[in-house]
């Protein structure tokens, strides 16, 4: 038949056989979470800016929250992820070349985040409030897509390491700081806007850094900001694609830090070769590889053989980003459920209103709070390094809120996927992403051990950190007597800690509960504090989401958390 004939009449043109023929409608199905603005529609994140400092960014947060929010933003995300970068070694003629190719979603995404000065404004623009400001924009972005999130983070955390080299920082500070996205491979003296990666570990040590095999040798003179070539293999270097890294390499006097950029100064490739992207069940949108270095040009940055306290300065930064953007993915989780559950019924009633239910929604959100608190007043710790318990306070509470924040995400988002149900595991939601997503915070920039003995770390070299994070629990006292009762046991256990590496898991889960708490008793609606207490600090409760007690305000709680979206 021709394609252009029309059909033919149907034999029966009655009524009820048209019904027949008319197989579902779409009803008690939620609009799209999308067209809402991701400051407006979250109180917590309102009064948490406000009262950390950044109320004076208010206007900018909210025309961010709407830019994250738009559907096009969302949409960004869900391609840049469906299409993985492609590694391609050499060109069509045979010339090596290592280029990585993204789809345009990524480089929309990367030029929304630099535009925004998600890598550069607290050092453009110090002060009050600026590292929550900034905290709150990358909450927001997260949420929408974070696996193109790692570069931006490394290129914001790399400025404080840099500046340990003056001469280096004097030539690459200002673009590194630009606010605008280059992704040309091109030498980055063409450039006006570059991005950091970070390549600190080797195949055979991961987190023990000091066991690098890669070997510096000095081009001439010797000695920090001099030149050196690179020889050795990284078993994971981030973002391929950035103009520069910072590497760590066995120099003569010990393990050094190295600014390595991706082409020499006469516009030559330097000789740094990917060998293969790693192949990841989440954080797809962004390349992570293998590379061998085959005399790379490095400058040394910082004191020779101090390659370990110099890439520190980064490493704590990409660590609190980790806070943030965990803290991220448990807010979209909680977005995204308490949608759906405002607009889905079963069984009579709508599903945000059967006490169920709304046990688990309110649990989730309790969860999500605790940690944006967490995060945000460590966001005002780092604005007022200049203060003695600021600094302390940091110090010990970044590795504590990186453990504890990113270790309770993966179980979060499962449990906000169940409650959407069958539709939670299509991959055209959100919810596998979040999923998949979830437990990589937890395990990059030091996974849960590492960030324990970072803790002991802390405590041994600096005792005042801890005076200190007592000192801010202690702002709590009085406010609630199981909060009381918990705090006085800490302290007490803290008073031996001889063995604390086999009792540090147990003792840094109970340090991130005690601030949590601390916080939102002071800060939060009364009926989040007390469900929170009652959960987190009392014995009893279920291991799983959902077992806040009788007489939980859950009703208030949700309403707190839920955007209101169709």
């Amino acid at each position: 038949m021709n394609a252009r004939q029309p059909h033919p009449e149907p034999a029966s043109s009655n009524t009820e056989d048209c019904y027949l023929a008319t197989t579902h409608e779409v009803v008690n199905q939620p609009p799209a979470l999308e067209d809402y603005n991701l400051f407006d529609q979250d109180t917590a994140l309102q009064e948490a800016a406000k009262r950390e400092g950044a109320d004076w960014a208010g206007a900018e947060l909210k025309r961010f929250g709407a830019l994250a929010g738009a559907a096009d933003t969302i949409d960004l995300g869900f391609r840049a992820n469906t299409n993985k970068p492609v590694f391609n070694s050499h060109d069509r003629f045979g010339h090596r070349i290592d280029d990585v190719d993204f789809h345009p979603a990524y480089h929309q995404l990367m030029g929304i985040a630099m535009e925004n000065g998600l890598h550069s404004s607290p050092w453009t623009h110090p002060g009050t409030g600026a590292h929550v400001a900034r905290a709150a924009k990358y909450y927001m972005h997260s949420q929408v897509e974070a696996a193109h999130c790692c570069p931006i983070t490394m290129t914001f955390a790399a400025i404080p390491s840099i500046r340990k080299q003056p001469d280096l920082a004097r030539d690459w500070e200002q673009r590194i700081l630009a606010n605008a996205y280059d992704r040309r491979n091109l030498p980055d003296g063409q450039k006006t806007s570059v991005t950091i990666g970070m390549a600190m570990t080797e195949k055979q040590g991961g987190s023990d850094v000091r066991a690098n095999s890669t070997r510096a040798y000095p081009v001439g003179v010797e000695g920090p900001g001099q030149a050196y070539e690179l020889v050795g293999h990284k078993w994971f270097v981030s973002a391929p694609m950035c103009d520069a890294f910072l590497v760590l390499a066995q120099s003569q006097g010990g393990l050094s830090c190295f600014l390595m950029p991706r082409w020499r100064p006469d516009g030559s490739k330097n000789p740094w070769q990917v060998q293969r992207l790693k192949n990841k069940m989440g954080n797809v949108a962004n390349a992570s590889s293998e590379a061998e270095l085959r005399g790379a040009l490095a400058w040394m940055v910082g004191e020779e053989g101090r390659g370990v306290p110099t890439i520190i300065e980064m490493v704590a930064m990409t660590r609190f980003d980790c806070m943030i953007g965990s803290s991220a993915g448990m807010r979209q989780a909680v977005a995204q459920a308490t949608h759906h559950c405002r607009h889905r019924s079963a069984f009579g009633n709508r599903l945000i209103e059967q006490p169920l239910m709304q046990n688990v929604l309110a649990d989730l959100a309790l969860e999500s709070e605790g940690a944006l608190a967490y995060t945000m007043r460590i966001g005002r710790a780092l604005d007022s390094q200049d203060q003695e318990h600021e600094r302390l306070l940091a110090r010990l509470a970044t590795p504590v809120g990186k453990y504890w924040i990113c270790k309770r995400t993966p179980n979060h988002a499962y449990e906000a996927m169940e409650c959407i149900g069958g539709s939670g595991v299509m991959e055209d939601c959100i919810m596998p992403r979040l999923f998949r997503e979830s437990p990589v915070n937890a395990i990059w920039e030091g996974s849960g051990n590492v960030q324990c003995l970072d803790t002991l770390r802390a405590l041994q070299k600096e005792p005042e950190t801890l005076d200190a994070f007592f000192r801010e629990t202690a702002l709590a006292r009085g406010a609630d007597a199981r909060f009381d009762r918990f705090l006085a046991q800490l302290q007490n256990d803290f008073a031996d800690i001889s063995d604390f590496q086999y009792r540090a898991r147990n003792l840094v889960d109970r340090m991130a509960l005690a601030l949590q708490a601390a916080l939102l008793l002071q800060h939060s609606d009364p009926a989040v504090a007390d469900a929170f207490c009652a959960t987190r600090l009392e014995s009893g409760g279920g291991l799983n989401y959902g077992n806040l007690p009788s007489g939980t305000d859950a009703t208030a709680i949700i309403k707190r958390a839920t955007p209101v979206v169709g």
